[in-house]
């Protein structure tokens, strides 16, 4: 008989994953589904990448190298946080990995000793409690209502710290809500760090994905103690539609740095070599394709939002971000005779076939996650099903 080692047999797993896979058993057997879950753009990614990677290959350039990822790489990183943020660093302070999800996965291993607590905003993005957990670390929740956009407050932040505190996350903008901490929310909650001297993990994956008269400030830019405190997490996969290439990377400090590049050489040798020089002309190229995609996913939300706020009990806040929606359907759920939102999500599924992703998944159980990241004529039928089923359902 295997046993499975403790740190795994508590792991949950993915929801979008899970959702996916049986959208995809279902349109397998001829089930015409529509899937809002998915957390990729619906673009290939644009072809002066796809050139530069074949030419890589051409050049015979694949084989090994350096762990924390090509000189170059680390150049075109540093060049593009100074151009887009006018933040400094050295190669030294860059950790290039596979996808940022690795990076997160390597900055936890070798940031937390067991009973370590890591604070998590709830919405959260599915992966950061399970990250910490296979860490030996403690998640320490903090929810973040819609009457606040999602966002933690300073007050909120301070009574959630202990003795036991190592760092916090702030994803912005953020998945699932969507939503973007000011630069004065932020102001307010380093300070709260720098009282009690606790790390920052700045998640900042859709940076390039904003709609709307805001902007993007990442927490790093705001004082030099800020910046020594924050690991700032990044990538091309949501910016330059680039997921399946898994390429992210970590800037922050030098020691911390070294530690996740050390691991990494054991873990994963190097991310993979096509990649990289993939990633060197997202960063380096031109950036047309970039700002194509952030008009179109607004233009989508433009047209989509108002149809949402028009299915009984369905109550959304409007994101400034990234590309989901992310409503309150436990009015919805109820009304329709379903115990639980799970359990709406599943009819949905199946009877009106459409896929979204329950908020049980980030957190936030009386919510959905949906994404935008399809076209408008697949989003309009998605939103029109989704409205008929519920209006077909609805009890007085």
């Amino acid at each position: 008989m295997i046993n499975l080692a403790n740190r795994v047999q508590t792991l949950t797993p993915s929801t979008t994953l899970a959702i996916t896979a049986k959208a995809n058993e279902l349109k397998a057997q001829g089930v015409n589904i529509i899937g809002l879950g998915a957390g990729e753009p619906d673009y290939n990614t644009p072809e002066n990448i796809l050139e530069a990677a074949y030419q890589s290959m051409k050049d015979g350039k694949t084989k090994y190298t350096p762990a924390g990822g090509l000189p170059a790489l680390k150049e075109a990183i540093i060049n593009k946080l100074q151009r887009d943020q006018q933040l400094s660093y050295q190669p030294k302070e860059v950790m290039v990995g596979i996808g940022a999800k690795h990076v997160l996965y390597t900055l936890f291993q070798v940031l937390l000793n067991e009973g370590d607590e890591v604070i998590i905003p709830i919405p959260y993005w599915v992966s950061y409690p399970e990250q910490v957990k296979l860490a030996q670390g403690v998640p320490v929740y903090i929810e973040a209502t819609a009457s606040q956009e999602y966002k933690i407050s300073p007050q909120q932040l301070r009574e959630a710290i202990t003795d036991r505190t190592k760092a916090v996350i702030i994803n912005t903008p953020s998945n699932p809500t969507g939503m973007i901490y000011s630069k004065e929310e932020l102001e307010a909650l380093a300070e709260v760090c720098r009282e009690f001297d606790i790390l920052i993990v700045s998640d900042e994956i859709y940076e390039k994905l904003i709609y709307g008269d805001v902007g993007h400030t990442s927490i790093a830019t705001l004082s030099e103690d800020a910046k020594n405190r924050t690991i700032l997490i990044n990538g091309v996969s949501k910016s330059h539609s680039m997921t399946g290439w898994r390429i992210g990377y970590a800037a922050g400090d030098a020691k911390l740095i070294k530690a996740m590049t050390d691991l990494a050489s054991h873990s994963t040798s190097n991310p993979t070599t096509t990649s990289q020089y993939a990633a060197i002309e997202a960063y380096n190229g031109p950036q047309d394709a970039v700002e194509e995609m952030r008009q179109a996913f607004e233009s989508r939300l433009e047209a989509i939002f108002p149809k949402l706020q028009a299915i009984p009990g369905f109550q959304v806040i409007r994101p400034q971000g990234a590309f989901y929606l992310l409503p309150d359907v436990s009015e919805a759920a109820e009304k329709t005779g379903f115990t639980s939102v799970d359990d709406f999500v599943a009819a949905l599924l199946t009877e009106a076939n459409v896929a979204v992703i329950p908020g049980s998944g980030f957190g936030a159980h009386s919510t959905i996650r949906l994404s935008y990241a399809t076209s408008l004529e697949t989003l309009t039928e998605a939103v029109e099903r989704i409205h008929q089923f519920v209006t077909s359902k609805w009890k007085d």
